[in-house]
């Protein structure tokens, strides 16, 4: 059986693992991010490399940024600043000459619940990652929907209100990434005391009534979303990824929001169904595994 490394980038780690094909976890660790050159961050995935290039058929990375997954190209780099139209793969294959693949971190994501997850029985659908902003990709044909310019799906830019298109105050990213859910609760509970998303989920679940009618709020802008994605690109399946997917009670809200648009709506109209990513602190390191397997199978 074939062993790949896989890494993830983020902006403050680098999570990695050596991993089968068949999603087995050899080996599995991280180390921070590089934040102030290329030099360094292309040494850092090298020394990673050199622990594992006896034992590896090649190298899969996940990536913040907008990129051509086919050319191995990045016209950003996210967070990495240092990173700017740049030929990801051609640089680091000369630091690690081995097969080497880049992709998008929402859309390895995505790869993830194409290849191995809850999203293996569609041909069109989306997925949302609700975590710090908005993460997002679209599924045409069961393939990661990239687009003319590599930046499908780039949820985060949604504009929520027409009456406010110039600041991010109503922008997807804002409403519905952690600080809107921190916004929306704070709201119901009437108090400005900072709660994390776990400690939000733990009164939610205790049965606290104002906090669940914060989620609701909440829930019920992811719902409206979702409605517009699809009613545009003609879903299948939408899964919510991101930390607080792992809650019920959340998907359960979005659902609930969600039927209560369609109840009202007048035509008919499909319904897509909405479920939780399978993969959640892994996914982008087996959604770029099965990037990386598709392309040189």
């Amino acid at each position: 059986m074939k062993t790949y490394l896989t890494l993830d980038v983020g902006g403050s780690a680098i999570k990695y693992a050596l991993m089968q094909e068949d999603l087995t976890i050899l080996e599995k660790s991280s180390v921070p991010t590089p934040m102030d050159t290329l030099e360094n961050f292309i040494e850092t995935i090298g020394k990673i490399y050199d622990q594992f290039q006896d034992q590896i058929n090649g190298m899969a990375l996940s990536m913040p940024g907008i990129i051509d997954p086919e050319r191995g190209y990045q016209y950003t780099g996210g967070a990495l600043r240092y990173i700017d139209k740049l030929e990801t793969v051609e640089v680091l294959k000369k630091r690690c000459p081995t097969n080497i693949t880049i992709g998008n971190d929402a859309k390895c994501a995505a790869n993830a619940e194409i290849g191995f997850g809850n999203l293996q029985d569609i041909q069109d659908g989306a997925v949302v990652i609700l975590g710090t902003g908005i993460g997002g990709c679209l599924i045409k044909d069961h393939k990661v929907h990239t687009g003319k310019h590599f930046s499908a799906g780039e949820f985060s830019f949604i504009k929520t209100n027409n009456l406010d298109p110039i600041s991010w105050n109503h922008a997807w990213s804002t409403r519905n990434g952690i600080s809107g859910l921190l916004q929306r609760v704070q709201e119901a509970l009437e108090t400005d005391k900072e709660y994390t998303g776990i400690e939000i989920f733990e009164m939610a679940n205790k049965g606290n009534e104002k906090v669940i009618k914060g989620i609701d709020a909440f829930a019920k802008e992811v719902a409206t979303q979702i409605f517009n994605v699809h009613i545009i690109f003609d879903c299948e399946k939408v899964a919510i990824g991101g930390g607080i997917s792992a809650q019920p009670l959340l998907i359960e809200l979005i659902n609930k929001n969600l039927d209560e648009i369609y109840e009202h709506l007048g035509f008919d109209v499909y319904h897509p169904e909405i479920v939780a990513c399978k993969f959640r602190n892994d996914a982008n390191l087996i959604g770029a595994l099965y990037q990386h397997i598709q392309t040189f199978k």
